[in-house]
């Protein structure tokens, strides 16, 4: 099983430019919250989510077609590969997401880049962000115009819920680490 100090030493190897890593951040802190929501393994989960983005500073046009291989060689097991393969379905993958873990990381991947838009426009960040704000800027199709709303919303039904009570569970999950995340807001 893939264990966060793992994670942060194979990604961090690879990826090297901030918004990336803060990306990465990102997705873990909404995948421990995901695990909490589950019942699973908290650090398990966030280890999934460090990782995910593994090839893609240098493969952008190829996302995951250097992760397979690459993490197995790495000692990765693989049901941990197949999860991190399973969040560019449909994409850049055809790794269906089958697991309460594959499914969220599915989900929430695109989802945490909605949330960090919206922390970053209010004064105090992430650390007051409610989810009645963060549908708003949802349903603004213009805004975080990059983020694929098709893909949260399937995403959010694959794992039963809609958008609305897996933002909830995200934001919430990401609130306490805003300053790792640099979503402290515009008067920090």
């Amino acid at each position: 099983m893939l264990t966060l100090k793992k994670a942060k030493e194979l990604n961090d190897s690879q990826v090297t430019e901030h918004h990336l890593i803060i990306h990465a951040k990102n997705v873990m802190y909404a995948m421990g919250a995901m695990a909490d929501h589950f019942g699973q393994d908290r650090e398990h989960w966030m280890a999934i989510g460090y990782l995910h983005d593994y090839d893609y500073e240098k493969f952008p046009d190829e996302h995951l077609q250097h992760t397979e291989k690459e993490l197995l060689a790495e000692g990765v097991d693989p049901a941990d590969v197949r999860a991190i393969m399973s969040h560019g379905y449909g994409i850049c993958s055809d790794v269906k997401p089958e697991t309460d873990l594959e499914k969220s990381l599915f989900a929430v991947d695109e989802l945490t880049g909605i949330i960090q838009a919206c922390a970053r426009m209010r004064p105090l960040g992430i650390t007051d962000l409610e989810v009645k704000s963060f549908m708003k800027k949802f349903k603004d199709k213009k805004f975080a115009a990059k983020c694929d709303r098709e893909l949260i919303i399937r995403g959010a039904e694959m794992l039963g819920m809609d958008v609305a009570q897996l933002a909830e569970i995200c934001i919430e999950g990401m609130k306490p680490y805003a300053e790792d995340i640099e979503l402290l807001g515009t008067g920090a």
